[in-house]
């Protein structure tokens, strides 16, 4: 066979991809000789078995249903844009490519939002299942797709699913991906037809780990076994205003008409960033803190979708007018902030109708997920738009009073709605479980766990709450589980013409909330907040669970899509979204959420903008780029000044000469974070040290990292304890979900104590190798001695060898199989590592739990900047690559030029995509 042909699996490299082609070749044979013996007795995989499942991307293919021909083009990564003449061909086509590339990814994805991922990998994800079979996304996203959704959607939803089954017909297992050939060594399991219904419920999964505050809920109300009141408020301290711009710098809410003004200010009522204890905080104090650690343990296990289980999702999109830019049109950029996966989360495409009508309504493209139709973020021939993460508070946890079958309300029991679930389980024996909810839809969260249900049958609690009696559960109320309309308005952006057509598409995007940023080639830009957010009672703010039992704890209503806040083009011609608050509290008379982030990395993105404008330039789609790779510590701003005045002399510090060569690496250092520095190698590790001295002892083993162990003093002691007293207490979360994780929050915590450098935060106690700290320079102190011996240990004593990058390094595993299972296939279908750049709240976010070390957690997933002047001058990048399929070309072909900061050129019009296109497929009715 000549080298540049393929076999009738119809895959050809590109012809930028010859090379990466050959060398997956390699590995392919690699994989072959090195690991294959021996599997299941003796069967093994040939090269053939490797690349059965590699998609055919030239010639033609028949599809059943289709009304006409579809042209499928993939440039040298394997990125597909789809032609087609009406709306039905181009989402079955859709759903058809996607299958060819990621079809193992969307049918975990669907076994994961339904609770059946027992059926796919037997006993061990039970637990998961039963979780999920009680948050009930399936249930959920079908009655949307029964109820709310538009005949449109269903009908687009219904070609898409005609397209991934058209592509299933007749496959084995083999055929459809090496995971499935994996699986079948210990299950039978076979993947069932796709439905409309597995699309609309991966946005459940979606909004789970988009859901706001919740796990600052749960940490706020375990602290209280360690802390009291105004220790936890130093922990969760007041948005600064005052330094850290909001979203919406002007704009006006009207108490008469009811409704926000882009233009103009007004004061309000407002909310507290920091949060604030609500009515009942201290109600069943014992029961919720036991409740709650039983429901850690519960969420530490549960698989993620695109985040990492609530905690450290953020992103970054900003756009500028053209009055600051090169072209004279606006600039839009993006990199959503999420765990970091192989395949990643997001794919690209095109989907294009060959001339725009009623019938054929979409020229789009941009980032979508596979296993739902449409493009969730990127350009149509008219507009633009990207996405963060607002952080607005959608769910509360309510402490439920149990009582016979029922729980206590208003003074009454009432019976819970209950449902039975069946979980069937690959090699085992199905198990049934009972789903308990009440009567306003809150699912019993607590009774997925037996020890849960002992604990809150022994709760003790105060005389606030009712008698123990039966015990105390844990409920959810959450937007998400009501029916919704957001897969409507990822259709009505993707054929979105004008601003007004974007609010009005914005309108239906109800969970989760995000925050939208807009430009068109009419050289108007925009934002909105849309989201179905709930308005509470006078008393609870959602920063701490609520009791059940009061009917006055539940949620009042929803603000109107007319009260929420935008802007539209604004007079300093630019807008900034990085997770920092929306829009200042003394301008709203509703509250958002109590968490927002606390707005480093936006105000860093706010500067580089006006400093670009002030300096009198113009910016490029480059300059955009740039930004996007900003690694300025903003924390070592702050801490570095006062390190390099602490005093390192000989009398008071063993190996002091090592100490102060360490210190001397922070001298002249410019604060950004290159994976070549050993400067802030060495801050970073400070910068841990210091967060675990001040505040990560003291906290309770609920938050700490899970085996790390302390001599602490008894809960509830009435003072220090004797050392002979004090307990052992081993810390019980995973790693890159403890705390102190070092995110911006704990940026504002620090600087609101450096002028009280006699905080109690600050004292520690002695320890074999250490004196005690009484003050803040002797915790610096003790922290810069820990930080030089800790990287001693671990990059060696040459200090001219440390660099960043040895530490925060990337692992892109398989997030199933990958993790999961035996070694030999954790080598086959994981990739890595990669030294990174960046860090924690930074603009380049790659972003390390500083409570569990320096790797890397979560990740920019794509970067994108869009050129509203001339729509083929946009960039982009993926993560990994198009292909889900191990050895593939296109599995993580993207990955160095993502980690060196570069991005693809990204075509758009038909002439730069027929100049870009390596393989043509034909799609034949």
């Amino acid at each position: 066979m000549p080298p540049n042909t393929t076999a009738s699996t119809g895959q050809q490299p590109g012809k930028s991809g010859r090379k990466k082609g050959r060398r997956a070749r390699l590995l392919v044979l690699v994989l072959v000789l090195a690991v294959v013996a021996g599997v299941a007795g003796g069967a093994y995989w040939s090269i053939s078995t490797v690349r059965a499942s590699f998609p055919q991307t030239k010639g033609s293919i028949t599809l059943k249903g289709l009304s006409g021909p579809v042209d499928v083009k993939r440039d040298g990564y394997g990125i597909p844009q789809i032609y087609a003449s009406s709306d039905e061909d181009l989402f079955m086509a859709q759903g058809f490519v996607q299958a060819q590339d990621r079809f193992w990814e969307m049918d975990v994805r669907r076994h994961m939002t339904s609770g059946r991922l027992s059926e796919m990998f037997g006993k061990s994800q039970v637990d998961n299942d039963e979780f999920l079979r009680t948050l009930g996304w399936d249930r959920i996203a079908k009655q949307e797709y029964d109820k709310t959704l538009s005949a449109s959607t269903k009908k687009y939803l219904q070609a898409y699913a005609a397209g991934v089954n058209a592509y299933l017909d007749g496959k084995d297992n083999k055929d459809i991906s090496l995971e499935y050939a994996a699986l079948g060594f210990t299950n039978d399991y076979k993947p069932g037809k796709w439905t409309p219904v597995d699309s609309v419920a991966w946005l459940k999964a979606m909004a789970w780990d988009l859901r706001g505050n919740m796990q600052d809920e749960i940490d706020r109300a375990l602290m209280t076994s360690r802390l009291g009141p105004k220790e936890i408020a130093d922990l969760y301290p007041q948005y600064p205003y005052n330094r850290n711009k909001t979203i919406v710098h002007a704009g006006q809410y009207d108490e008469v008409t009811k409704t926000f003004g882009s233009t103009g200010s007004a004061a309000g009522t407002g909310s507290s960033a920091g949060g604030t204890a609500g009515t009942g905080t201290s109600s069943g104090t014992a029961g919720l803190q036991a409740q709650l650690a039983g429901l850690q343990e519960v969420l530490d296990d549960l698989p993620t979708a695109v985040g990492v289980n609530g905690n450290g999702i953020g992103s970054n999109s900003w756009v500028v007018g053209g009055k600051y830019t090169i072209t004279g049109k606006p600039l839009l950029a993006n990199d959503p902030h999420l765990s970091a996966s192989l395949p990643s989360v997001w794919y690209q495409m095109g989907l294009h109708c060959r001339a725009v009508s009623s019938k054929c309504q979409y020229d789009v493209s941009g980032y979508t997920f596979a296993g739902m139709p449409g493009v969730v973020i990127g350009h149509n021939q008219n507009i633009s738009w990207g996405m963060t993460n607002s952080g607005v508070d959608v769910t509360d946890l309510y402490l439920e009073k149990l009582s016979g079958d029922g729980y206590l309300y208003d003074g009454k029991t009432v019976p819970f709605i209950t449902r039975q679930e069946t979980i069937k389980v690959a090699g085992g024996s199905p198990k049934k479980i009972v789903v308990r909810e009440t009567k306003d839809g809150m699912p019993l969260l607590s009774d997925r766990s037996d020890e849960l249900v002992k604990v809150g049958r022994k709760a003790t609690v105060d005389t606030a709450a009712p008698d123990r009696g039966d015990g105390y559960g844990i409920a959810l109320r959450w937007t998400a589980l009501d029916p919704g309309t957001t897969m409507d308005a990822v259709f009505a952006m993707d054929r979105a013409k004008n601003w007004t057509d974007f609010r009005a598409a914005a309108a239906l995007f109800d969970v989760p909330s995000q925050n939208l940023i807009y430009a068109d080639t009419e050289n108007h830009i925009g934002y909105t907040l849309p989201g179905k957010i709930p308005t509470r009672p006078q008393g609870y703010d959602g920063s701490v669970p609520a009791p059940g039992w009061d009917a006055k704890s539940r949620w009042t209503g929803y603000i109107d899509d007319d009260e929420l806040p935008y802007e539209y083009d604004p007079a300093r011609g630019y807008i900034v979204t990085a997770n920092q608050a929306v829009i200042d509290k003394a301008k709203y008379p509703y509250t958002l959420t109590t968490d927002w982030g606390y707005g480093a990395r936006s105000q860093r993105i706010n500067d580089l903008i006006q400093s670009k404008i002030d300096d009198g330039g113009k910016i490029s789609t480059d300059d955009m780029r740039q930004m996007q790779l900003d690694n300025s510590s903003e924390i070592a701003k702050l801490l570095v000044p006062k390190l390099l005045k602490i005093d390192i002399s000989d009398k008071d510090v063993r190996d002091a000469a090592a100490i102060r060569e360490a210190q001397e690496l922070l001298e002249g250092w410019d604060y950004t974070q290159d994976a070549d520095s050993a400067a802030a190698a060495y801050f970073n590790s400070v910068w841990r040290n210091i967060l675990k001295l001040a505040f990560g002892n003291k906290l309770p083993k609920e938050l700490r990292v899970e085996g790390q162990c302390l001599w602490v003093d008894p809960v509830n002691s009435t003072g220090p304890a004797d050392e002979t007293d004090k307990v052992r207490e081993c810390g019980e979360r995973e790693p890159d979900q403890a705390q102190p994780d070092g995110g911006d929050r704990w940026f504002e915590v620090v600087r609101s104590l450096m002028s009280d450098e006699d905080s109690d935060w600050w004292t520690t106690p002695a320890s074999r190798a250490r004196p005690s700290a009484d003050n803040r320079d002797e915790l610096f102190l003790r922290a810069m001695i820990d930080a030089r011996w800790e990287l001693t240990a671990k990059l060696g004593k040459d200090i001219d060898t440390w660099n960043w990058g040895r530490l925060h390094r990337l692992f892109l595993k398989n997030q199933t199989l990958g993790t999961e299972g035996p070694g030999f296939l954790q080598y086959a279908l994981n990739r890595g590592p990669w030294k990174l750049s960046g860090g924690e709240a930074t603009v380049n976010a790659s972003g390390w739990n500083a409570a569990g070390g320096y790797g890397v957690v979560w990740v920019p997933s794509m970067r994108m900047v869009v050129n509203l002047g001339d729509l083929d001058k946009s960039k982009w990048i993926n993560l990994t690559g198009a292909s889900g399929h191990a050895y593939n070309a296109h599995y993580t072909d993207q990955t160095d030029k993502w980690a060196d900061g570069e991005l693809l050129d990204w075509s758009f019009s038909d002439k730069a995509v027929e100049d870009g296109t390596d393989d043509t497929l034909v799609l034949k009715p």
